[in-house]
């Protein structure tokens, strides 16, 4: 970036030097700041002595780079699409034009060294940036993105709101958003769901969904209106926004098709939905949730035949499933999933038992809640208010004569004690934990009470995973990371020079993104004597992660790097599931 010779000046001098402002009101504007914290720019803007764009003007001339003059700029489309849109809108920052190796990059904040840093290792590029108003870099990414997103979808949800607009705005002209839980506003809303627009409208919003591989639906309100967003791969999309007089009828249908009390808008709500899509059977699992503005719905989308994919389909290198299918043909011992939550735990332990599933064993899970029914398993379904809980299902599976156990989380003392008991006395016992790695989950039981010997004597593996998006095959490209950006984030390889690396550009498939599906991370630790001795020792967390590499365990960021290495993934992607506080 360059930068002028000598001591930087002042915003405000730099104003008053171009005559945009008088002495006197430098004076004024400075002695407002005395009781403030806001900077003078901000405060001149205020005074309405300067507009925000003059401001901007002289903080760029202070950093010393251009400002940019939307009206003489046009974004040539391919060199836009240099970055994904994710870390467009991240950043608020949009490339304008390419110049050998160097890249232009249109921002809100040119200051902010952690984007100049994640922009320079995606694209490859040096970076000049350039300072713009968000306005100016709304508009030329809204000019740019090429309706990137569900068109289709959006263009039906728009014939849909059309057709619903006639017969519907008058309620939302005279709807009072403090009388929205009122007896007379429930009977319109619950009228006005069974016209048929409000029915398509949702139909439109779930169809879409899936046909975007969205894993979650979120339909958000505000003051002016109603904001429809798709989990796809992992990242939020926000895909239409649609008009406040929507809100009640559209949550009304969705609590209606997922046997939710539609007259209760004070208290969060839980229903479900079954539906047929092209042939494959969906359940949606819906949440509500009252906020100042109305009720926000949330849909968990599950596909009943994706925990079906089969554990070669998980995204383990060859070494990592053969240590996994090694174990899980124990006859007992615990076998343990962790990772936060999103991280693919549930499909690893559901694929591992599709994989061991037969006639002549006895299966058992428990569950909070059963997400997928799987043929040959009993799965039976946390009731709190009843008594039933992870802990005393276990209790009563021990009496169901079982081979294989599955408890969805081991959340406490009891249900751990249960599980390494039951593990202990000739069963397999599989189970998730919250956990950043493999190493964590011995010093997690410990912490819940569990005695080290018990966990040493019970636990057999422990599989840490993380989900990490799929570089687009439609749009993949080579390109050459800079050497400083890789070495920060900590990737060393030999012979670099020669290491090809890969990204997406961004397509219609892939929204733009250079993203489409995801895969595991994976860190597999087998518990060996070493682990199991270190475990009973109580010896601190360092040395069991040390112990475990040392006998072959690949960490997640040694994982995840090998997947970067062989173009499945991005640096930038791994770090981003990867690299949390207290993680790989």
């Amino acid at each position: 970036m360059a930068t002028p010779h000598g001591p930087k000046k002042l915003v405000g001098q730099i104003l008053l030097e171009k005559g945009l402002v008088s002495q006197e009101q430098l004076d004024e504007a400075l002695r407002v700041q005395k009781n403030t914290t806001e900077q003078i720019g901000r405060i001149l803007t205020d005074l309405g002595y300067v507009t925000e764009r003059d401001v901007l003007r002289a903080y760029a001339e202070q950093l010393g780079i251009p400002f940019l003059e939307v009206s003489q700029v046009s974004v040539d489309q391919d060199i836009a699409k240099s970055i994904p849109q994710s870390v467009v809108q991240r950043y608020n920052a949009i490339p304008i034009k390419r110049s050998g190796n160097r890249l232009t990059v249109a921002m809100s904040d040119p200051s902010n060294v952690f984007a100049l840093d994640d922009i320079r290792l995606i694209t490859g590029y040096e970076i000049d940036p350039m300072l713009a108003t968000p306005d100016d870099i709304g508009m030329l990414i809204s000019g740019s993105d090429g309706g990137a997103g569900a068109n289709g979808g959006v263009d039906e949800l728009a014939n849909a709101l059309e057709a619903l607009d006639g017969g519907m705005t008058g309620l939302g002209d005279d709807m009072d958003l403090s009388t929205a839980g009122t007896d007379e506003n429930v009977d319109r809303a619950a009228q006005m769901e069974d016209e048929a627009p409000i029915i398509r409208v949702v139909n439109v919003i779930i169809q879409q969904a899936i046909k975007d591989r969205a894993s979650d639906i979120h339909v958000e309100p505000d003051r002016r209106g109603v904001r429809i967003r798709y989990r796809v791969d992992g990242v939020l999309h926000e895909v239409m926004r649609v008009p406040k007089y929507v809100h009640a009828p559209l949550v009304s249908r969705i609590k209606i098709m997922g046997d939710m009390n539609i007259a209760e808008r004070r208290l969060p709500q839980d229903g479900r939905i079954h539906i047929r899509h092209e042939g494959r059977d969906y359940d949606l699992r819906v949440s509500s949730l009252p906020t100042v503005f109305g009720e926000k719905v949330v849909m968990r989308i599950l596909d009943q035949g994706s925990v079906l994919i089969g554990l070669n389909k998980l995204g383990m290198f060859p070494e990592t499933q053969a240590q996994l299918e090694s174990i899980m043909v124990q006859p007992n011992g615990m076998i343990l999933s962790t990772g936060p939550t999103g991280s693919g735990k549930t499909t690893t332990q559901y694929s591992i038992l599709n994989k061991i599933n037969s006639v002549e064993r006895n299966i058992l899970t428990i569950e909070d809640p059963v997400e997928y029914q799987l043929p040959g398993l009993s799965q039976v379904h946390v009731n709190r208010k009843a008594g039933l809980t992870f802990a005393s299902a276990m209790r009563s599976f021990l009496r169901q004569d079982p081979d294989i156990i599955m408890v969805g989380e081991i959340r406490d003392l009891e249900t751990a004690e249960t599980a390494v008991q039951a593990s202990l006395t000739g069963h397999l016992v599989l189970s998730t934990l919250h956990t950043n790695d493999a190493p964590s989950a011995i010093t997690r039981l410990m912490d819940m009470g569990v005695e080290p010997f018990l966990i040493a004597s019970s636990v057999i593996g422990i599989l840490a995973q993380r989900l990490g998006r799929r570089i687009c095959k439609n749009c993949k490209e080579p390109y050459k990371p800079p050497a400083e950006a890789l070495h920060r984030v900590g990737f060393t390889v030999d012979d670099a020079e020669n290491v090809v690396f890969y990204r997406g550009r961004g397509c219609d498939q892939c929204r733009h993104t250079g993203y489409r599906e995801r895969q595991g991370i994976f860190e597999m630790m087998i518990i060996n004597e070493e682990i199991a001795d270190l475990t009973v020792k109580r010896a601190p967390l360092s040395e069991i992660r040390n112990a475990a590499l040392a006998n072959g365990m690949k960490s997640l960021k040694m994982d995840g790097f090998q997947k970067v290495l062989e173009g499945t993934t991005t640096v930038e992607e791994v770090m981003r599931v990867v690299f949390t506080a207290g993680g790989a």
